[in-house]
């Protein structure tokens, strides 16, 4: 599990600093990394939804108002996938609807994030 947030930790910085001329974006991948934190066991198919976790997609979801926010999430998010190949696909992309939240797109390595509104 360490050396996961390790990685994990490694894939934010390095998003940071390819954002960071982006600014308009409030939302950082800090924060969406830590907002799922809790999901990572259900993610990995290695435990049960818990509430920790849709709080976590419920703060998220309300922090990312906006294009340029939900746009860096999706970003945040495809790169955390890419980065982590124990995450279960199906679990991904019924997250949100599974918290009682509705985004717009889908959680995949595959979105296609600049189509985000």
């Amino acid at each position: 599990m360490a050396s996961m947030l390790m990685k994990m930790a490694c894939v934010v910085m390095a998003y940071m600093v390819v954002l960071a001329p982006h600014a308009e974006a409030a939302i950082t991948c800090g924060k969406v990394v830590s907002s799922l934190l809790p999901c990572l066991g259900y993610l990995q198919s290695r435990g049960a939804l818990t509430p920790a976790c849709c709080n976590g997609v419920k703060s998220l979801n309300t922090a990312a108002n906006n294009s340029a926010d939900r746009k860096t999430a999706c970003g945040c998010l495809k790169n955390a996938y890419k980065s982590n190949p124990g995450i279960n696909q199906g679990n991904a992309a019924s997250l949100p609807s599974k918290c009682g939240v509705n985004i717009p797109y889908k959680i995949s390595p595959n979105t296609d994030c600049s189509k985000v509104q």
